[in-house]
């Protein structure tokens, strides 16, 4: 083949890169990129093995795959995947050499050392050792006639212009391989050899289109060194699809979806890699980790004491305190001791198993006994969908239930509580499905159906006015379920129909012992002891609910009555504070004290009109009257009542006083708002 035009584009064309040198820098004395003189390793199995920067795992520049079966050459270390680091670079030995310009033509022939392969070098054919200068080699290539063969021109091992290896017995037929050199990208110097033409896009995660899994790999976990874990994750899968059944590449996925937090998946990947080499320790160690996270002491000491292999103490001793505090949680449990129950329960979270659906439904449950149905309720929120879990996760036993039948028990027992009946029902049957021997989950089942059916049979004779036989009803449900909370208010209902107030009060004082910021409880109490002329306990309520429902105008309005009867009650006079929200304004001395004088805190503002500070604190006073139902707000202009100005020694506005049965308790001058409402807010406590 003659060296024209056209072969001096394609050789350029196959060196072109965005961080290749400058033509006129190449040193022709040396190999286009050297390779690094292999260097000792040990593998994963003890076994002494040799590694250039520029070779696969495998060991191979051909790409064919090592002898060994199990060389986890390139597999993610415990210490990779928590503070990865790298190796420092062997030192290249590269001899300075003749330069030559670029309009001198391209070069003819790249005499190249011998590529050293992951077992060891070898010496290439040609008979030039790895190393010495190619001008010999060049000016016998440049002589020989423009129609010569290749194999003619190039000898074995070369690297001829076009970019491709030639390799013994190909002189007379075109290259099978694609071997090319390499960009400078990726893992791969300038120059060096990539097996099946394979290209690297940047060293940072790029995707790769080579065919060999180990070379993939070697991309993955680059990635997952630098943090890219979702780009590792891509690089696994991928060596996965071209070698299914190797364990480390299984295992290293895993490492990535750990990261990435998709446990469950990992631990199915970790699961799949033991079984395909049940000897492979890593694995055996990933799986122990994974299974403590999950709360499963069995599953992870079955991994951590794999035979053979020396386990983490520290992931023992975490094992072990696991241990400890669950049992420790199934003893309070048995005893009733829900105190117990959660603080064992928090402390065994806290010691690594922060990913176990069980000890969150404990948690919950013992929230639940103890009245804490929002927070039962948010604990439970953390337990993902239960279709994430692994089916090794979900299967074991935990307090005698299986653990996913726990999880759904739980979940009925707090739905049931909230009072979403249905769901606590579809909850609960789906429970004894998976764990139809257990008596605790028998039980509940068929406790929440018969609490559902006395409901919805309660709720149709409420509809009907058949409110007697509503409230016998609701009671039938209680039998079964004596701490529902919406069963006693929806009795208190029918019993406030039927004007029996005082039952009422008494069934919204349990529903409220169960759960206390139960608002349909609370303002039917209020309604009812309002209705028993106990207005001090009337009143009481409703600032409790203006406080939680500030813009419910049907409350304010309950709440001033309530007020108004409670003061007539007592014997006391009746100011004309406006119900709107306005402050009551004082004009006179003898009303000034007469306001004072109250059992109540008062709140005095003293104001001048053409005063902007007054002005613009005015709302905020407004809104501070809505907010502390319970205070008495005033305000003096002290321009009109000079009288009061006077006796009070007013100097500055806005200033703002607090009185309590005529003693002063505070006094501040032009405060800001939230000052002002810190204080007002301490002298109500």
């Amino acid at each position: 083949m003659g060296f024209d035009s056209s072969l001096t584009n394609r050789f350029r064309d196959s060196l072109s890169c965005d961080n290749k040198p400058d033509f006129k820098e190449l040193d022709l004395n040396s190999p286009v990129s050297p390779l690094m003189a292999a260097r000792p390793s040990v593998n994963c199995n003890g076994a002494t093995t040799t590694s250039s920067s520029s070779s696969s795992s495998s060991g191979s520049v051909s790409g064919k795959p090592s002898s060994k079966k199990h060389h986890h050459s390139g597999e993610l270390s415990a210490s990779s995947e928590t503070s990865p680091s790298r190796s420092a670079p062997a030192v290249r030995n590269i001899k300075p050499g003749h330069r030559r310009s670029v309009s001198a033509g391209p070069p003819l022939i790249y005499a190249g050392g011998s590529f050293s392969n992951g077992g060891g070098g070898g010496g290439r054919s040609g008979g030039a050792s790895s190393g010495n200068s190619a001008t010999s080699s060049s000016s016998s290539s440049l002589s020989s006639s423009a129609s010569s063969s290749a194999a003619n021109l190039f000898p074995s091992g070369n690297i001829c212009p076009s970019g491709k290896i030639l390799k013994a017995g190909m002189g007379s037929r075109a290259a099978s391989k694609t071997d090319v050199l390499g960009s400078g990208t990726g893992n791969y110097g300038h120059g060096n050899i990539m097996r099946g033409g394979g290209v690297r896009e940047g060293n940072s995660g790029g995707k790769s289109a080579s065919s060999d899994p180990e070379e993939v790999k070697k991309a993955g976990n680059e990635c997952y060194r630098r943090g890219n874990f979702a780009e590792a994750l891509a690089m696994y899968d991928r060596a996965i699809s071209l070698s299914p059944e190797n364990a480390a590449y299984r295992s290293n996925r895993a490492a990535a979806l750990t990261a990435l937090g998709r446990l469950g998946e990992a631990v199915r990947e970790c699961e799949e890699a033991v079984r395909l080499e049940p000897s492979y320790g890593r694995a055996h160690q990933r799986l122990a980790s994974l299974y403590l996270r999950f709360g499963q002491v069995e599953n992870a000491r079955c991994h951590l004491c794999f035979p053979g292999q020396q386990p983490d103490q520290s992931e023992v001793q975490k094992l072990k305190s696991l241990e400890k505090h669950l049992k420790q949680c199934a003893d309070a449990r048995k005893l009733g001791d829900w105190k117990g129950v959660l603080r064992e329960s928090d402390v065994a979270l806290a010691t690594g198993a922060e990913s176990s659906p069980q000890l969150f439904a404990c948690k919950a449950e013992a929230l639940l006994k103890l009245h804490q149905l929002e927070d039962a309720e948010l604990c439970l929120s953390n337990i993902h969908k239960l279709e994430d879990y692994p089916s090794s996760c979900l299967q074991t036993k935990f307090l005698g239930m299986v653990v996913e039948a726990y999880v759904l028990f739980v979940r009925a027992q707090v739905d049931m509580a909230l009072g979403r009946f249905e769901n606590a029902v579809a909850a609960a049957e789906k429970a004894g499905l998976i764990d139809y021997s257990n008596l605790e989950v028998a039980r509940t089942l068929n406790n929440v159906k018969m609490v559902a059916r006395a409901r919805s049979r309660g709720n149709d004779l409420f509809s009907s006015g058949r409110f007697a036989e509503a409230c016998s009803a609701y009671g039938e449900g209680l039998e079964h379920d004596s701490s529902n909370s919406v069963l006693y208010c929806n009795r208190a209902v029918c019993w406030s129909k039927l004007g029996v107030w005082e039952k009422s009060v008494e069934d919204c004082n349990r529903a409220l012992k169960i759960q206390p910021n139960y608002i349909k409880a609370l303002l039917l109490r209020a309604v009812s002891n309002a209705r028993l002329d106990r207005w001090a306990e009337a009143v009481r309520d409703y600032e409790v609910l203006r406080r939680e429902r500030p813009g419910d105008s049907e409350v304010a309005e309950s709440l001033h009555r309530a007020q108004v009867a409670l003061k007539k009650s007592c014997g006391e006079g009746v100011h004309n504070k406006k119900f709107d929200g306005e402050v009551e304004e004082v004009s006179s001395l003898d009303k000034f004290k007469a306001a004072i004088l109250s059992p109540c805190v008062s709140v005095v503002h003293f104001k001048a009109a053409s005063n902007e500070l007054c002005e613009e604190i005015s709302p905020f006073i407004n809104m501070l009257c809505v907010r502390y139902p319970s205070v008495k707000f005033f305000k003096v202009d002290v321009e009109e009542s000079v009288a009061v100005a006077k006796a009070e020694s007013i100097r500055t506005v806005p200033t703002f006083k607090i009185y309590k049965n005529g003693d002063k308790l505070k006094e501040m001058i032009r405060p800001n708002h939230q000052f002002l409402e810190e204080s007002v807010r301490n002298c109500t406590l």
